[in-house]
């Protein structure tokens, strides 16, 4: 079945390379990104992204080394190896974070929170987000949280970050627990330039600060 122990060893470090340019811990390096492949920007909202382009120029070499070192069932390997780098971040981060990981660090995210802006007045716009998180540590985490907008202010009007208007938002979340966090503000935009009269905003990102720790998600 191996045809050159080279090849899989040289397959094996490059995936390691390219998972290490953008692993998504503690904090999400991907969430500019406009197009991605296999977790690696391809572009973001400044253009693209030469490191993300040759990680996954790695990628599909180390693809290439994988279908060079065995001599057979070549395609079934290669599909098995794209699941495995897919979600084993994700499996590696939650064993960390149920065992060894303490604070904010413990705090995961699965990026489908909302936000609901509608206009009351010319001034005036009711703000509502709501998004779950879940402290996977035994003990009870206290925290700021923040929101990010989805684009650059640059470039784009505000949008979630008109939330942090009324802040600090300060949540704790108890160990071992998964928790809705809804915050409902009726924000005063007199002097807010560039902002939104209303709208709605999918896979909202959000900053946690506990003292002098800060994580983006």
């Amino acid at each position: 079945m191996v045809k050159s122990k080279v090849a899989l060893i040289s397959s094996a470090m490059i995936l390691c390379i390219c998972m290490s340019f953008y692993f998504p811990f503690p904090n999400n390096k991907t969430i500019d990104a406009r197009a991605s492949f296999m977790m690696l920007p391809i572009r973001d909202q400044d253009g693209y992204v030469v490191l993300g382009i040759i990680g996954s120029f790695l990628f599909i070499l180390a693809m290439i080394l994988l279908g060079i070192g065995l001599r057979k069932y070549r395609v079934r390997t290669m599909i098995i190896v794209v699941l495995v780098y897919s979600f084993l971040p994700t499996l590696l981060i939650t064993i960390y974070q149920e065992t060894l990981a303490k604070g904010i660090a413990a705090i995961s995210y699965d990026g489908s929170g909302t936000c609901q802006f509608d206009n009351v007045s010319e001034n005036l716009l009711n703000g509502e987000c709501s998004l779950v998180l879940h402290n996977r540590s035994s003990e009870s985490v206290s925290f700021e949280l923040e929101f990010i907008d989805s684009f650059s202010p640059e470039d784009e009007v505000r949008m979630e970050s008109l939330m942090n208007l009324n802040g600090p938002h300060k949540f704790t979340i108890e160990g071992n627990s998964e928790e809705t966090i809804e915050v409902n503000e009726l924000l005063d935009l007199t002097d807010v330039p560039n902002h939104v009269d209303s709208g709605t905003s999918m896979n909202i990102h959000i900053k946690l600060v506990e003292g002098e720790d800060i994580r983006i998600l």
